[in-house]
């Protein structure tokens, strides 16, 4: 009696397993390092702790305190001023400069690796440094600016320019990583969608609106969704405006996650940061699914 060889996997199962395959450590880091963590985040905030093993449950009090706290409600002001003001900077800066340095030559290579040179510094540097340059009367910026006639402009010190000041910082640092993600996206349009624009008479301006961008759908998508969740929970949201005006002046640049943090690390209130941050991720997690509706998850209408 001889046994029948199993039938051999198609081509599309092996694809398929090999894509599992290599997403399986990013999903694995993931799980362990995002997802268990928010899972005890909300598990946390159904308790009052110290932080140093006293647990009581309290339910929902922590979302009930949370409800009536003006200063979350003001630092989610911030936050989404923060927002408003980052989100389409980064947009326009990395796709600006990705057009700028699209062609290949050694120029543009110089350009592009200066241009991302920021990503490579610790952002403890970076903002000890734009500490620096922007203090007050002595500072190389104020000084420029007393210099246009300007005045005595405080940067970091007056709340009306603190949060500008930041968000112009997060721009320089965060600009060339974006930058990146569009150099990648322009890449991948094929060159004869230019070519029948040029045979039909378009000019440079008409090229970028009816091909370049809806072409760069599916990139504008990931770029609006990781520039948003930077804006919200990002290393240089935390480090960079910690070490530059550690939320103040009067709060003018405290961030809820500057307000998490300091609820549970200053005041030892464990349980309501956790109830903060549950709030903090379910209306990120809403806005993201809203964007991907919104945009049709990025595909390119007549590309599949």
């Amino acid at each position: 009696m001889s046994l029948s060889r199993p039938q051999s996997w198609s081509r599309r199962s092996r694809e398929r397993l090999a894509g599992y395959l290599f997403l399986a450590p990013d999903a694995l880091g993931l799980l362990l390092f995002v997802g268990i963590p928010m899972v005890l985040s909300l598990s946390l905030s159904l308790y009052s702790s110290n932080g140093f093993g006293g647990y009581r449950y309290v339910g929902l009090a922590n979302y009930a305190r949370l409800w009536s706290d003006p200063q979350f409600w003001d630092s989610l002001r911030v936050t989404l001023s923060y927002i408003g003001m980052l989100v389409p900077a980064l947009y326009i800066s990395g796709l600006g400069l990705a057009l700028l340095v699209r062609r290949t030559n050694l120029f543009n290579g110089v350009m592009r690796a200066m241009l991302f040179l920021p990503q490579m510094v610790s952002l403890v540097v970076v903002g000890l440094v734009w500490q620096m340059l922007a203090a007050d009367k002595i500072g190389a910026l104020p000084r420029a600016l007393a210099g246009l006639g300007l005045g005595d402009v405080s940067l970091l010190g007056d709340p009306a320019y603190a949060l500008i000041s930041v968000t112009v910082v997060s721009v320089w640092f965060l600009a060339g990583f974006y930058m990146l993600i569009f150099l990648g996206g322009l890449q991948d349009i094929p060159q004869m969608y230019y070519d029948a624009a040029r045979i039909d008479g378009a000019g440079p301006v008409t090229r970028f609106w009816f091909v370049t961008l809806p072409m760069l759908k599916p990139t504008s998508l990931f770029v609006l969704m990781t520039s948003l969740v930077a804006s919200v929970a990002g290393a240089q949201t935390f480090d960079l405006i910690w070490v530059m005006t550690q939320g103040g002046p009067a709060d003018s640049t405290s961030l809820t996650i500057l307000y998490i943090y300091e609820q549970a690390f200053q005041f030892g209130a464990f349980g309501y940061a956790g109830a903060m941050a549950s709030v903090l991720v379910a209306v990120l997690l809403l806005v993201t699914v809203m964007l991907f509706l919104a945009t049709a998850g990025g595909r390119v209408k007549g590309v599949t």
